[in-house]
């Protein structure tokens, strides 16, 4: 009989640190890539914010030595990521493919103009510096007009500006939410050995030694579940990673490091806390009170 109901207990215990376990890591994990998202933010930014280009046309009577130092000064340009020149066969050629139709055939010549199509850096993606830029760029006898899309980058900033702030503002409640729910879970597992808290506080045990235990083992619970919540993590960074490699999200070995030791710190923080605060609690309880 005894030994049945030991196995019972033994179970119940089992069940309750499993549940624990498991509610830890999903809120560690799913705060851990709210981090992600919020470390790649700017990132996912700079990646749209680079694909758009300033063309640079140019005039007819450009000189071929004029072309070709114009070409190495934006490559050497402090705002220039890429630079690609397309000549006016080639943009013939990729406007019939286009249309499907060789259009000289009915006009007899070639209208269109040599260009160079520069993808600019981030940080210079904004309507004031483009502009300063095209301006410079204009100013040159053998440039006939420089060509970006003014809209499209007003809206990419405000947009960016809007998505970051609303990031962060997720970032703090789920936080919040991450918290509420570990404690939550700790305090109900404390919650079912409030009887022995007490029985060992009615024997003369101190509030430390009593609390102890307790913290010992949420903590290592907290570290189980932080170290499955950054397996999760690591896989599901890899598979991002590998589905999006232009994105580069693990380039920032250093960064991604303190993300990890962040929540696995977090983990046995919350853990702690929760529990000695949870068990402060049914210290502090008369015998009566732990009835309700």
């Amino acid at each position: 009989m005894s030994t049945s109901f030991e196995k019972y207990q033994r179970r119940r215990l089992i069940s309750s640190y499993f549940s624990v376990v498991i509610s830890i890591a999903l809120v560690l994990f799913l705060l851990g890539m709210l981090g992600l998202l919020v470390l790649n933010t700017k990132k996912v930014a700079d990646h749209f914010k680079e694909q758009i280009a300033l063309t640079v046309y140019l005039k007819d009577t450009a000189k071929e030595v004029e072309i070709e130092q114009l070409k190495k000064s934006l490559a050497m340009a402090d705002y220039t990521k890429s630079t690609t020149y397309v000549s006016k066969e080639e943009a013939a050629e990729a406007h019939s493919k286009e249309i499907g139709e060789d259009f000289m055939e009915f006009l007899g010549y070639n209208p269109l103009q040599n260009s160079i199509d520069v993808y600019m850096n981030a940080d210079f993606v904004s309507g004031e510096q483009v502009d300063e830029i095209a301006a410079d760029l204009t100013s040159k006898n053998f440039v006939d007009e420089v060509i970006y899309d003014k809209p499209l980058i007003a809206l990419l900033n405000e947009n960016v500006k809007k998505i970051s702030f609303w990031v962060l503002i997720a970032s703090g409640v789920f936080t919040f939410i991450a918290v509420l729910l570990i404690n939550s879970s700790i305090r109900l597992s404390v919650y079912s050995k409030r009887f022995i808290i007490k029985t060992m506080q009615m024997v003369g045990a101190t509030k430390g030694f009593i609390r102890r235990p307790f913290i010992w083992q949420s903590v290592k619970l907290g570290i189980i579940g932080a170290l499955i919540a950054l397996i999760g993590m690591a896989g599901a960074l890899y598979y991002l990673n590998n589905s999006f490699p232009q994105l580069s999200l693990t380039s920032d070995v250093k960064l991604l490091a303190a993300l990890f030791i962040g929540v696995f710190v977090m983990g046995i923080l919350i853990t702690w806390l929760s529990t000695f605060f949870a068990t402060s609690r049914f210290l502090n309880l008369k015998t009566d009170e732990l009835y309700y």
